[in-house]
Order: structure tokens, then sequence, then C-alpha cells
């Protein structure tokens, strides 16, 4: 596996890829995933004009005696701002799906039509194979560092 350093415009250019596909759907409110989900969903929302931006974060945590991951939810909309809406869910990285896979049912369960949005797609690490996000900028297999990430990862500027 290669590390890969995105820049800002090359982060930029594979959003702007992409959104002539996601402009092909209309979107009443955008989800954005912490943390990797902040700064492509404000991207997103502004160049498709949504400005119902809200945010979800989830982590997981293991149950020794099933041996499953759990998610926990340390923040999620109230249901009533999803109801009806046409949501779109935005993270950087789909590695195993555990993150956006469990936020998107989350939004089903609020009544929301969920879509999702993911930087990087693993299918190859997915433990979800009959899932996949519905739109991403590229598959790899690479370690992505985004650009956002390079003081708190200790790689440096």
């Amino acid at each position: 596996m290669e590390k890969v350093y995105l820049s800002w415009e090359a982060v930029e250019q594979l959003i702007n890829a992409v959104i002539p596909q996601l402009k092909t759907r209309h979107y009443d409110s955008l989800l954005a995933i912490t943390r990797g989900g902040i700064i492509p969903g404000g991207l997103i929302a502004e160049k498709l004009g949504i400005t119902k931006v809200l945010v979800a974060s989830v982590d997981f945590y293991s149950d020794e005696k099933s041996k499953m991951d759990w998610p926990v939810f340390m923040q999620f909309p109230v249901y009533s701002l999803l109801y009806g809406d046409r949501v779109l869910i935005v993270d950087d990285l789909w590695d195993r799906g555990r993150e956006v896979t469990s936020v998107k049912e989350r939004v089903e369960q609020a009544g929301g039509k969920a879509t999702t949005f993911v930087m990087h797609y693993k299918p190859q690490r997915s433990i979800f194979p009959d899932d996949a996000p519905d739109f991403f900028t590229a598959i790899t297999e690479d370690w992505i560092i985004y650009p956002w990430e390079l003081d708190r990862a200790g790689y440096g500027v």
C-alpha cells in the first residue's frame, strides 16, 4: 500500500469532476460524517447550493461475546430534520464501509432517502460486498492522506 498525499488542488479537481454526476439528483440536505466528511461536504454543499448541512459522528466498539462491532453515534441529527428529505451523505473514505453504511441506515430509519458520496472507495477492503457508495471520486488501494490531515497525522505541511 502506497501513501498518497493529496493537495488542496487535487481535492478540488476530484470533487469538481463528480459534481455533474451529483447534479443529476436533487438533495434537500447534506449530512457530513465527522471528521473526514466535513471539508468535502462543505465544498459539495457550496457547489450544489445545499443550505441544510448536518453532521453525524459515529464510532465502533467491539462486543467480545458476539465478536461484532456495534456503531455508537456520538452525534446525529434529530429524525425530524431528516424525515422526507433527500439526504446526501458525505465522507472522505469508504474503507470497510461501516461508517457510511451505518449513517445511511439511520437516515433511512428517520424517514429520509439517502444517497452516499465518498472521496475514495476501497472495494477490496469493504465488508459490504453487495453495497457501495452511490458516488465516489476514485477507487484506490492506497493510503490516502488528505490535506486537512497533515498536521493531525504528524506529517507536517
